[in-house]
Formats: C-alpha cells, sequence, structure tokens
C-alpha cells in the first residue's frame, strides 16, 4: 500500500457547529481489499464497504466493536477496495475543542493516540462516511505536507488474520503514536 506512508505528516481538518479541529497524522495502517483477510471489504461489496470500493480520497468511517467510529483514506482507484486507517495524530488545532471531546484524555499526546480517540477528536462519526476529503469546500479536508517525515513500519496492530504484513506505518519519535501489540494469528481449526 503505496499511499499510506505518504499520508504520515498530513493535515486532516474537520470543520463542525462546534469549531475547527485539525490533526496531523502520525501513523496508519494500510488494508487491501480483496487481497487481504483482515480487510473490511474482503467479502466484497456490502452496503457498509460500499466507500472502500468507490473513488479515491474518500472517508471511509465504519462502527468498531459496538462502542467507538474510526476512519479511514479510501486509496485505490474506483472498483478496487483499498483503504488506510487512521491509527494517531496530533492535534494541530482547536486543541480546547479536542480536550473537551476527549474528557478523559490523561496528556495531549492522548488526545488523538489510537484510532477511535483519533476519531473522536476530530468530531467524525457514522454520517461522515463518504465524505469527500479533497473537496476545497468540504467540511473535511485532507492536505498532505510539504515535508515528508522518517517512516518506520511494522506488522499491524490488532488483527488476527495477515498479522505478517508490514502496513502499520508510523513517525518515529512521535508522542501520538501508540505502542506496539503484535496481532495474534488465529488458531487453525483442527481437520
Amino acid at each position: 500500500m503505496q499511499v499510506a506512508p505518504e499520508l504520515l505528516g498530513a493535515t486532516l481538518r474537520v470543520d463542525s457547529a462546534d469549531g475547527a479541529v485539525a490533526v496531523r497524522l502520525t501513523e496508519v495502517e494500510a488494508y487491501e481489499g480483496l487481497d487481504d483477510p483482515a480487510s473490511h471489504a474482503f467479502r466484497g461489496v456490502t452496503r457498509r464497504t460500499a466507500v472502500m470500493f468507490g473513488p479515491p480520497g474518500h472517508l471511509y468511517v465504519y462502527f468498531s466493536y459496538g462502542m467507538h467510529w474510526c476512519a479511514n483514506v479510501v486509496c485505490q482507484p474506483e472498483g478496487i477496495a483499498g483503504a488506510v486507517l487512521l491509527r494517531a495524530a496530533e492535534v494541530t488545532e482547536g486543541l480546547e475543542l479536542a480536550q473537551r471531546r476527549r474528557a478523559g484524555a490523561r496528556a495531549e499526546r492522548d488526545l488523538a493516540r489510537g484510532p477511535a480517540r483519533l476519531t473522536k477528536a476530530l468530531g467524525l462519526a457514522g454520517p461522515d462516511d463518504g465524505a469527500d476529503l479533497l473537496d476545497p469546500a468540504g467540511y473535511v479536508r485532507l492536505s498532505v505536507g510539504d515535508v515528508e517525515p522518517e517512516v518506520h513500519n511494522s506488522p499491524r496492530v490488532g488483527v488476527n488474520v495477515a498479522t505478517d504484513r508490514p502496513w502499520r506505518f508510523w513517525v518515529p519519535g512521535a508522542p501520538s503514536v501508540s505502542p506496539y501489540r503484535a496481532g495474534r494469528p488465529r488458531p487453525s481449526s483442527p481437520p
């Protein structure tokens, strides 16, 4: 997934009735659709995954574990599923609003540390699924930075299939990057 590391250092900004929050992405994770058993799109187009098969540059938002919203950037050509999960970021604008949304955060680095926390700090939820991130007049916008940060990678976190794919990317030394916890492969079923 070539796009994933290129998103590091990019700014994601959400304008809402409450105000604006912008973050600089520090950690992402790639998912490759039909060729990736850890991807939501692995089994094809469904109502939930339709946006992943749509044009690139749109937001794929899903509900995780019945508790949290998570956000992804769709990054493959239309008709081919693929998305990059936004795992962590640093708040660069709207700090007070992000702090209100994430009142339980112990430190500033924790405001957008982890995919559900990042989405909550930005104020994103289900109705934002499919938003065009490249529309300059849109309320949610993604802009790639001029500075390319150093990038490290490792296997993905929190998956139990395709655990060996080195598709988690992060900016080394960024305080918002989540600690690495290796995924655990599913045990094989007996014959």
